[in-house]
This record gives C-alpha cells, structure tokens and sequence, in this order.
C-alpha cells in the first residue's frame, strides 16, 4: 500500500503499531533511541488486568476489555509469524481483600462488572483458600476474574517486533529525535542521530518520553513520568498458580519459576536505581500475602518508568495541529493490555478509518484552547 508511517518509540506500542501496519501492507519505520523494549514494556509484569485494574464502568474499561480479548487470537498469530510464545496464562487472577470493608467494596465491584457482561465469582476465604492453599489465612475473601489473564511483557514485546520486521517494517536501535520541521500545518522532516525522514503519517509513541518528543513538535502534550520499583523472587517449587492482587502488592507467577511483586507508583519520577525502602515495602507486602514467599530468594530488583496522563485515559488518535501526526501514548500500568487494541486503532486511522471508540482518547481533549501550539512554518 503506498503509505509510509515513521513510528517515534520502540516499546510495544510502537511494536504493536508497526506490527498492525505491516499486517495490512503498509510501510513503517520504528526509531528508537535506545533498544527495542528496552524500558517499561519489559519492565511490566504483563498482567491483562481489564477487570482487576479498571474501579468503575467507562470508556477506558470497554478498551481495556477489547483488547483483552483479542490476546489468545494474537498469541497464535505471532507464534505462527514468529516461533515466539508470548507466554498467555489463563488462570485469571485474585484481587484479594484484607479486611471486611475492602471484602464489601470488592463484592460492589464484581456486582457492577456481573451486570455489564464480565465474569466474576467471589470466594469466601476458605474458597480463596482452596484455589491458592498458601494464601494468608486471614484473607477477608476474594473476587476472582478468570479472565483477567496475563502474558510475558518482554515476549510480547520481542514478538510484536520480530513479527514487524518478518512482514516488511523496519526497526532502527540507537536513534533519536534531535528535530521535528513542519510546513503548512504538517511534519514535514523528522530529523535523528541516524538521518532524516519525511514520511506520510508520525506516530508519537514513544511513552514517558513522549512529552518531550513533542516539544520539538511545538505541542504541549501532558504526559509524565510515573517511577515504577519492582522485584522478582525464584522458588523451588511454585506457591501460586494465579495472579494475586491485593490493595497493597501484584504478585505475578511466571513461567520460569519467577513470581515478579510489584509495584511502586513515583508521579514525575524518573531516576535511575530502586530505593531500599521499596523493597522493604514490596517484600514485607508480599510475604504477607503469600507467607512461603520468605522461603525464597531474591533474583532481580529493577525500576521503569510508565507514561502518565492528567485523567488517567491514553491519548490516543489525530492532532488537529498537525494534520500528520499521530499520538499513541500515556498508558500509564496499561500498556501491555491495550498494546494490541492501540496497534490495530492507530493502523485504521492510518488507512483512512475514524473508529467511534477512539473519541474519550483523543489529543484534542487536551490540545485545545491556549494548549494549542502550532508548529512554525519550515
């Protein structure tokens, strides 16, 4: 198809859209500045939480519902395109409740997901207790969402972009953006460390850097960093065979042993390293949870850093100041859950296509009135 789509950032989002793009023939260039997945996307720990993260109806809910279904579909079609396995475990998850007045709030919200279609039990604790054995005792009960499965980020990510690549995208590491010219309202140069690029549509997918990038855009786009510390502890003999949740700590059981305990949450921080008193905190959480975990042993500590928004939606769809350009960003904890959905929305606009679904997301609900910043004419 003659168009050609440069996508800033190489986390899944961007992998996602080259992906969605390639499937439907059309060219696209991923840049990114570092290492493909090299930050949040395979910082996460991969949890498709469209029921556990989500406290009330609404259109993010419905997208987040969206693309977890479409997960086991994409599971066979990258492992058909890539050999990858992306690791989809589909023992749902736990959102635990510590005490009577979180058991009360958490039956409210599986009532309210019952009445909208979605799937959701509660368990009393001797329920919880006979699904998760090793569960502390004093668990208060649990709403258990089969269908809030979850996969491995960093699988993901690889396979989204190996799939790319395989279907005609290029991928280009260590490249960054130094300056974005424009010329009657549209982008009409993008320049990096790597050459230059005047390409039909650019996708602004590059995450908690996101604000920046569109800096040079002269747009005002209010993503933030949000500082993420997590851990992961390896055990002899697996405890859990589901996600666990409670209001203080996710406990993920992965493939290879690993059970990743997240996470902290930094508004506007971004620094290297993890803080001692994180891991005191997500370590007493999770033994508290889950008491056998002390029995194990620490195998890595990490932080990343997710894209923030002001109302807590993705921003996502056209910039009515740049005819051109594309945002896909400010997913905050929910960029590996709504990495297909925004891949295969961003590629419909692409082609033409204006989904209804994108209207609570797009840009214009930020970039308006005095927000607006035109870019100068080139």
């Amino acid at each position: 198809m003659d168009k050609d789509v440069l996508i800033i950032g190489g986390g899944v989002i961007g992998c996602s859209i080259a992906y969605y793009l390639a499937k439907a023939g059309v060219k696209s260039i991923v840049l990114e500045r570092d290492r493909i997945g090299a930050h949040a996307s395979s910082a996460a720990a991969g949890m498709l939480g469209a029921q556990s993260e989500m406290a009330e109806p609404g259109p993010l809910t419905e997208l987040c519902l969206s693309s977890r279904l479409m997960f086991p579909r994409l599971q066979e079609e990258l492992r058909e395109v890539t050999g990858l396995d992306i690791e989809l475990n589909r023992a749902g998850l736990l959102k635990v409740a510590v005490d009577e007045q979180e058991a009360e709030h958490l039956q409210m919200r599986g009532n309210w997901q019952k009445s909208s279609g979605q799937t959701s039990y509660w368990l009393s604790r001797e329920e919880c207790l006979r699904l998760e054995p090793h569960l502390f005792a004093q668990a208060a009960g649990a709403l258990y969402l089969p269908e809030d499965h979850q996969v491995s980020a960093p699988r993901l990510t690889r396979a989204f972009a190996l799939a790319a690549k395989k279907l005609g995208a290029t991928l280009i590491e260590g490249c960054q953006v130094v300056d974005v010219k424009q010329r009657n309202g549209r982008i009409s140069e993008v320049v990096t460390t790597q050459g230059k690029w005047s390409p039909e549509y650019v996708v602004l997918a590059a995450g908690a850097w996101s604000q920046w990038i569109a800096q040079w855009m002269q747009l005002e786009l209010p993503v933030f960093p949000i500082k993420g510390e997590s851990l992961s502890i390896l055990l002899q003999q697996p405890l859990i065979g589901r996600t666990i949740f409670t209001s203080s700590v996710y406990l993920v059981p992965k493939a290879d042993g690993q059970v990743i305990v997240g996470a902290t949450e930094k508004p506007h921080q971004m620094g290297p390293g993890v803080d001692a008193k994180a891991v005191q905190t997500l370590l007493e959480a999770a033994i508290r949870t889950v008491p056998g975990l002390a029995e194990g042993r620490i195998n890595r500590i990490w932080s990343s850093v997710r894209p923030g928004s002001q109302d807590g939606n993705p921003y996502l769809g056209r910039c009515s100041a740049i005819s051109n350009l594309l945002v896909a960003s400010g997913h905050q904890r929910n960029g590996i859950l709504l990495s297909p959905i925004t891949g295969s929305l961003i590629c419909r606009l692409v082609l033409g296509e204006e989904p209804a679904v994108l209207q609570p997301f797009q840009p214009d609900r930020i970039f308006s009135g005095s927000e607006v910043k035109g870019g100068e004419e080139m």
